[in-house]
């Protein structure tokens, strides 16, 4: 139930270790996730589920589906982990008679971190999950300070989101208690271990990890007291080359403005052969923003290693919904165009409004 390998995307580079309490069953409540979010950003997710064994590995599995179901959603970090809670309620009310009781028995702890490349800022929120380690370019380690909120299950408690900015080439190291916490100390001397830890030299990530668990679990060959799960993640950032945006005026005469706009673009970066369907997306995202939104409309372009992303941003927060258009309709076939041409597709609230996003492959060039 855990991933089997680590997703490809161009905002972090990654990789993980995962060591379960139970040798014989080899399972646990601990998980990790990376999942790949619309413009170019992505998310990371690490977990931990009371318990062990079956029970809590079952648990584990479902609240990672309903993560990747809630992040498909590009819900905020804080928004996020209010619905897992709401989802770890339900499944405790399903396990019997006494929904207090198998509320502690289901109970869960979670840490959601978004890292944006273009913009280099990370958000990131906790629900009773110790906090990821920062290390910057420099080698000043630090715990993020993100508020704690409590542990999933409890309900009707508020999580609060932490926003910060990271240069190039910063590690965040996300991780379980088990990892920091040890039969003859707490988590606080194991934090303070693994920061040391992680500001050695090694360059590579993979070395990190294994340095980090000779650090803090020497005796490799007797099973941790409980499930450890490591997240080590080196962020990356897309410069002014892979981005450009423009601000577009709300009139029906800026859609052909925007289609050259894209088409100079694209062959500016040479990807000439995506310019048919590229302009029929921007036609198409500019043309609902002009007659069904509010100005201030924007077109932004973002080229990453694998993709090529058009975004067009407006001030309204209705979100478009494809429809099937009967034979004599003259319109509603934009958007069914739009998904049928691209990889995919969707919709990004912000706090002034709405982003329409549609993702193409660079292999398709």
């Amino acid at each position: 139930m855990l991933p089997s390998r680590l997703p490809d995307q161009g905002a972090v580079e990654v990789t993980s270790r995962y060591l379960p309490a139970d040798a014989q069953a080899g399972i646990g409540g601990d998980w990790f996730d990376v999942i790949p979010l619309s413009g170019a950003r992505v998310a990371l997710v690490v977990g931990d589920v009371i318990g062990r064994g079956l029970q809590a590995s079952a648990v584990m599995g479902r609240l990672r589906a309903a993560v990747r179901t809630l992040a498909d959603l590009d819900l905020s970090p804080d928004e996020l982990l209010t619905h897992l809670d709401d989802l770890v309620i339900q499944l405790a009310q399903g396990q019997g008679p006494k929904p207090a009781t198998a509320v502690r028995e289901t109970g869960a702890t979670c840490l959601y971190v978004v890292y944006d490349p273009v913009s280099r800022r990370c958000a990131m929120a906790r629900a009773g999950h110790p906090a990821p380690v920062i290390v910057l370019p420099d080698g000043t380690a630090r715990s993020a300070h993100v508020p704690s909120g409590p542990p999933l299950g409890l309900g009707g408690l508020p999580f609060e989101a932490f926003e910060t900015e990271l240069p190039e080439g910063s590690l965040l190291a996300l991780y379980t208690d088990g990892l920091v916490e040890g039969r003859d100390h707490g988590t606080g001397p194991g934090t303070v271990r693994l920061r040391e830890a992680l500001t050695d030299p090694p360059a590579s990530l993979e070395r990190i990890c294994d340095d980090v668990l000779d650090t803090l679990l020497p005796d490799r060959t007797a099973r941790p007291a409980d499930d450890v799960a490591l997240l080590l993640a080196r962020t990356r950032a897309l410069g002014a080359d892979h981005v450009r945006s423009w601000s577009l005026p709300a009139e029906r005469a800026t859609v052909a403005d925007a289609r050259k706009h894209a088409s100079e673009q694209l062959t500016a970066w040479g990807l000439e052969e995506l310019a048919f369907t590229t302009e029929l997306v921007v036609s198409e995202l500019v043309t609902n923003a002009v007659r069904y939104a509010h100005a201030p409309i924007r077109l932004r372009l973002i080229r990453d290693a694998s993709s090529l992303i058009c975004e067009v941003s407006d001030a309204s927060s209705t979100s478009p919904r494809m429809r099937r258009a009967r034979v004599l309709d003259e319109g509603g076939r934009g958007l069914l165009l739009v998904a049928q041409l691209t990889e995919r597709w969707g919709t990004r609230f912000t706090a002034d409004g709405k982003t329409i996003w549609a993702e193409q492959p660079l292999a398709a060039a």
